[in-house]
């Protein structure tokens, strides 16, 4: 058995374990501190109006949990599907963790901005405020799956499956925003252009400076 060259896994680290297992307690958490912030989520973007978890009792540790829950999912996800050999480090999946942050909150502004300079009516507001509903859903669908591909012991189902959220992501949101703006051809542009700018480009650019992170790192 000592002569046989074991495969390093990025599930292999000693951190990975206890990192999902306390990624689950945050998901669980935030249910128990804020009812409904989860199921609640799921119903809003099915349903036929522009509606979020508002009903939902308002607690700043459950939205804290909760946005740990997605955030870390995420960056795991991440993680995973650059991955390209050798330890995984804690410290690159934490500075992933760091950029995803930073990349939302330079959307977030961004789309004040945009709010601002063309003078977005309130009725438009809970657009923006359902993605954090569907980053959420994004975040539940991910984490037993990324479970599943490690129980296969399949990097390429990871990315296969983080490649499928991202684009049910963007398909969903697009949806979404066209169902309110969508008023005109010209609309559609400026949809398109948005989709493009504000959510395809900075995907792109998590993933290569998340695969910088994790080779130097």
């Amino acid at each position: 058995m000592n002569a046989i060259e074991h495969i390093l896994t990025p599930w292999s680290a000693s951190w990975w374990g206890w990192t999902m297992f306390l990624l689950l307690l945050c998901g669980i958490a935030s249910e128990f501190m804020q009812p409904g912030v989860i199921s609640q989520a799921h119903r809003s973007l099915l349903s036929h109006n522009d509606r979020t978890y508002k009903d939902a009792p308002r607690n700043l540790y459950g939205q804290l949990l909760v946005t740990l829950f997605r955030t870390g999912t995420i960056a795991m996800g991440i993680n995973l599907c650059v991955y390209s050999g050798g330890e995984l480090s804690f410290t690159a999946y934490a500075a992933v963790i760091g950029a995803i942050f930073g990349t939302m909150l330079l959307k977030r502004i961004c789309n004040g901005l945009l709010g601002y300079t063309f003078m977005l009516s309130q009725r438009s507001a809970p657009v923006y405020e359902q993605y954090g509903d569907l980053t959420t859903i994004c975040a539940c669908l991910l984490y037993p799956a990324i479970l599943v591909a490690v129980h296969l012991g399949s990097i390429h189902a990871v990315r296969w499956i983080c490649a499928a959220v991202a684009v049910l992501f963007l398909v969903v949101w697009t949806y979404r925003v066209g169902r309110t703006y969508a008023c005109s051809p010209a609309a559609l542009l400026y949809i398109a252009l948005y989709i493009g700018t504000l959510e395809i480009l900075p995907m792109g650019g998590l993933l290569y400076l998340s695969s910088i992170m994790i080779t130097t790192l």
